[in-house]
């Protein structure tokens, strides 16, 4: 029976008297009988009594001895605080309250001591064992000590889609907390394997080094997703010389390999170091748990990786090309998508140089159904099919009709707009034959401010079996501009009310200002105005291309209200 804080074991209640009376017993019947170790002590640290089971628990100690000699240091003193406590004034509370309990160890056991007060100021300790019930704490607190580390390594490994940085963070985190040493092996490029060295206290460092994995027994088949060979069976005196850390002293003497484990692939091998002491088997475990959460974010980081390098790729043919003057004429582009997130959306435009006999290039402005991904992915496929129907830019209807067909097979439910522009310079003018495709007529700027709309119009392409088209000649001197644009431009909506259209009309009153002006000056001033029409509103994708006679003399300097002019 275990006993109330502060009731002696010596003293029992009368039967039969509700007056709380005591009589004593004699000492060694109780502790005879009592299950657990008994000792009392006097005042002065002389053990007067001591049990069978104390005298086993402490080598056979008899009364006689002193506390110091028998007893452990922690039970020695709490014995001689208790002492005090006993021999306080009677008026002070802490003499007559319950003394308190110690705790320790005795060799591999852990014990409660429960003093209580004997005779003649004696202390009675009563030493009741609870090793199950502190290996139990431990194991729980390192329990919550590992949890907490295994939920702060995940945030600190998913913070970046680095895969470098992910690397590095895994090595540090390791060698700081499973080993005194990591080393994360990603898988290999090429004839060389991507390596990041920790040591503990120190920054993680990367290299790229030539190395035979399978000189490492186990890392060979933990980079290829496969339980490793168990440490036990690991002789770290036969480790490559590329496996310790740069800057690592002292001697390896225990080595674990595991996988990191990805998204369906392995994302690389984790190998552990250690100076001294053999790894346990539930650190083992415990290993393979963090490597678990440190494959996956190698292999979020890899996979980003990948398909940014796809995206950049895909998106070098998406974006609008950079246009330049090409066999003297100047041609310029400007692009604005309807996300303010997005790069790429329906509208495009390119510049098809001629061949050197004829001079004369392929411009090709459009705008497909829609905005985003989805028609960008359309725009592409209309860019490469125009492409492989350069040969036969001079025939505008063929070439729109065979796009036409090709639109009509595909799985796209989408339309497009286009106009087309064949361009050739001659002597100082440049001709153009302009084909529209359901798209907003050309516009071309005289020298004198003059503002045309070319009246060229045609079919959609992509809804009709049939494509119809007028394509019209023009020629500019040299100062004049035509520019080509997507309905992105006329349709934005903004200015004092928010919510009005931009219009023709001032679009033209704008080209209008932009007289012998060179192309970009151009399609940067019908940007800018329209940029600031839109302010905060909504618009599609936008637009524009400028085709330009350059004049042949050098512009002299002009403010930004009148037009240019120009000198011999």
């Amino acid at each position: 029976m275990r006993l109330a804080t502060g009731e002696s074991p010596l003293m029992t209640p009368l039967k039969g008297n509700s007056v709380t009376k005591t009589q004593e017993r004699p000492a060694s019947g109780v502790w005879g009988m009592a299950p657990y170790p008994v000792i009392e002590a006097h005042a002065d640290g002389t053990v007067i009594e001591i049990n069978p089971a104390a005298s086993h628990l402490l080598a056979g100690a008899l009364p006689g001895a002193t506390m110091a000699d028998l007893a452990p240091a922690w039970l020695a003193r709490a014995h001689h605080e208790a002492v005090l406590r006993t021999t306080l004034p009677a008026q002070d509370s802490r003499h007559s309250g319950p003394l308190p309990s110690v705790s320790g160890q005795i060799e591999a056991q852990s014990f409660v001591a429960h003093p209580t007060r004997g005779r003649d100021g004696n202390v009675v300790w009563w030493l009741i064992e609870d090793t199950d019930r502190r290996l139990a704490e431990e194991a729980l607190a390192s329990e919550r000590e590992r949890t907490t580390f295994l939920s702060e390594a995940s945030n600190v490994l998913l913070a970046s889609l680095n895969s470098d940085r992910c690397m590095t963070a895994t090595a540090q985190l390791a060698s700081q907390y499973l080993a005194d040493a990591a080393v994360v092996v990603a898988p290999a490029r090429g004839h060389k394997l991507p390596v990041a060295h920790a040591t503990a206290g120190q920054e993680a460092i990367r290299s790229l080094i030539v190395a035979d994995p399978s000189q490492l027994p186990g890392l060979k088949e933990a980079l290829q997703g496969f339980p490793p060979v168990p440490s036990r069976w690991l002789d770290p005196r036969t480790l490559p010389e590329w496996v310790t850390p740069p800057g690592h002293a002292g001697e390896i003497g225990s080595v674990v390999i595991t996988p990191l484990p990805g998204h369906g692939v392995p994302a690389g091998a984790l190998i552990l170091l250690r100076g001294s002491g053999q790894f346990t088997e539930n650190e083992e475990i415990f290993a393979r748990l963090f490597a678990a959460r440190a494959g996956a974010a190698l292999s979020a980081a890899r996979m980003y990786a990948e398909q940014t390098e796809i995206t950049k790729t895909l998106m070098r043919d998406l974006l609008p090309p950079q246009l330049h003057r090409i066999n003297g004429v100047e041609f310029a582009g400007g692009y604005r998508p309807a996300g303010a997130t997005e790069r790429v959306g329906g509208d495009f435009y390119d510049v098809h140089p001629g061949s050197t006999d004829t001079g004369a290039s392929l411009v090709v402005l459009g705008d497909v159904c829609g905005k985003g991904l989805d028609a960008a992915v359309l725009t592409g496929k209309i860019r490469n099919t125009l492409h492989a129907l350069v040969p036969m830019a001079d025939d505008h209807q063929r070439m729109l009709q065979l796009l036409n067909g090709a639109l009509l097979n595909s799985h796209h439910a989408r339309f497009a707009t286009m106009v087309m522009a064949s361009v050739q310079r001659s002597d100082k003018t440049v001709r153009l034959r302009l084909t529209s495709a359901g798209h907003p007529p050309p516009l071309v700027v005289r020298a004198d401010g003059r503002v045309d709309e070319i009246q060229t119009h045609g079919t959609l392409i992509g809804a009709l079996p049939l494509v119809e088209s007028h394509t019209v000649e023009t020629t500019l001197q040299p100062g004049e501009t035509c520019l080509l644009y997507t309905d992105g431009i006329t349709e934005a909506r903004g200015g004092p009310l928010g919510d009005d259209l931009y219009g023709e009309e001032r679009l033209m009153e704008a080209l209008s200002e932009c007289a012998n002006m060179p192309s970009e000056a151009v399609v940067e001033h019908i940007q800018m105005l329209a940029s600031q029409w839109l302010r905060e509103g909504r618009h599609d994708d936008m637009a524009v291309v400028a085709i330009t006679a350059p004049l042949t003399n050098h512009l002299s300097a002009v403010n930004g209200h009148t037009r240019g002019r120009y000198t011999a």
